[in-house]
């Protein structure tokens, strides 16, 4: 099976057509580092649209990521993505169970989604964001042990994020990432939320909710940044700027998600970018 996308495209090819929040965030490294991390980025772009691709089957998709989980045991690499991931990962000599957290957690997206409870979102969280953080500053060059928490918490802010933005998305899947538990304590049910027709004072209690939550986490990530580390950590302090912006822009129009998606204006965005590059030092 062809590993699309990316089994034969590089890193650099993978990053231009992706046009993320992220890829824009590691113009702010040193060229070496930013290469570096284009290159994992891009084995986690490639995963995580293998897992989306609803062109394969079930069974070619589920091949394709084990594929990947052979590569990080020592396979041998092919062309391209496959190539630049097995380098880095001896370059850097980074954790294979960090690594197949995260193809854990991308192959948890195969099929629709339910987290009866918080700390089943957040799990879910740490595989597909909060380990990608703890790979990343490796990579980025950080040296604090203090930095791992910062990570790991700026990982399940970010993500959490990402949830209450894409509500309306992943309900096109049939997917709700929300905590059953949370839409049962504000009276909403599962079928609401596919069907995007949740009366709004409710889901309004809902967002708030998951907005505290998210807030937490961005101030305990905030509590780990040591003076240490900072100048390497430009890029996900620029990320931590953008989705906090995101989630503040959705708190403050009331979490209209079934109806717009959310993101900063580009002018904000370089705002952001300049803030991140010249005050981060």
């Amino acid at each position: 099976m062809d590993l699309k996308p990316g089994h034969s495209e590089t890193a650099e090819e993978i990053v231009a057509r992706s046009g993320s929040n992220l890829a824009f965030a590691l113009a702010l490294l040193p060229p070496e580092r930013r290469h570096d991390m284009r290159v994992f980025y891009a084995f986690c772009r490639v995963i995580d649209d293998v897992a989306d691709d609803r062109g394969e089957s079930l069974l070619n998709r589920r091949k394709a990521l084990d594929r990947w989980r052979a590569l990080i045991a020592g396979a041998a690499a092919h062309q391209g993505i496959e190539e630049e991931f097995c380098s880095l990962c001896r370059k850097y000599d980074l954790d294979p169970e960090l690594l197949n957290e995260i193809i854990d957690g991308v192959a948890l997206d195969l099929e629709p989604v339910r987290f009866e409870t918080a700390k089943d979102l957040e799990r879910y969280c740490f595989k597909v964001a909060g380990a990608v953080g703890l790979i990343s500053i490796e990579i980025f060059g950080c040296r604090n042990d203090k930095t791992k928490q910062y990570a790991e918490h700026l990982g399940y802010a970010l993500q959490w994020t990402n949830i209450m933005r894409d509500v309306a998305e992943d309900a096109d899947e049939g997917r709700i990432y929300l905590p059953l538990e949370d839409l049962e304590q504000f009276h909403i049910t599962p079928d609401e939320i596919l069907k995007k027709q949740v009366p709004q004072d409710r889901f309004s209690d809902l967002m708030n909710h998951q907005c505290g939550v998210a807030r937490n986490y961005y101030r305990r990530a905030a509590g780990n940044l040591v003076e240490e580390d900072r100048p390497n950590l430009r890029s996900p302090e620029l990320m931590r700027r953008i989705y906090f912006g995101i989630l503040c822009k959705m708190e403050k129009d009331n979490y209209r998600v079934f109806e717009k998606r959310y993101r900063l204006s580009k002018f904000r965005m370089m705002s952001e970018f300049i803030m991140a590059k010249y005050l981060n030092h």
